[in-house]
């Protein structure tokens, strides 16, 4: 990767839209170059995809929390892959620290995700769970 790819990479990130023709100016580099560069990108796992990030007025999602959850030894794999079964878990990171995961849950309401989080928590290997709601988003890239 070198300065053109960050380039590249940094405009899809503000622009995942953003077409072929646009991307080329902004790095200064012809349409080609660029599609190519894309390419290469996508091939190499750089880019996994491309993706619609929803607004605030989208309802599917209108409560969110991150869920901490701590399991027990020898149990993220299975923990992990009952997670992946629950739809309303949208991500899924493993951390380090007190907790062993954390996942980013959304419910359509409050009661919704008290259910999520109850099913999080009665997963077998899963410890503790604590979670928070997000009040808010103030920037996301």
């Amino acid at each position: 990767m070198d300065i053109v790819d960050e380039k590249l990479l940094a405009a899809l990130k503000e622009n995942a839209r953003a077409s072929v023709a646009r991307l080329a100016r902004l790095v200064g580099r012809s349409r080609t170059s660029v599609q190519s560069r894309l390419a290469r990108l996508e091939k190499e796992g750089v880019i996994a995809g491309y993706s619609v990030r929803l607004g605030a007025r989208h309802d599917a999602d209108a409560v969110r929390a991150h869920v901490m959850i701590k399991v027990g030894p020898k149990e993220a794999r299975s923990v992990t892959a009952s997670l992946r079964a629950i739809p309303q878990v949208r991500v899924l990171h493993a951390v380090s620290g007190d907790v062993d995961l954390i996942a980013v849950a959304g419910a359509a309401s409050v009661a919704d995700m008290d259910e999520v989080i109850d099913r999080i928590g009665e997963l077998a290997g899963v410890e503790r769970t604590t979670s928070s709601i997000i009040l808010s988003t103030k920037f996301e890239r």
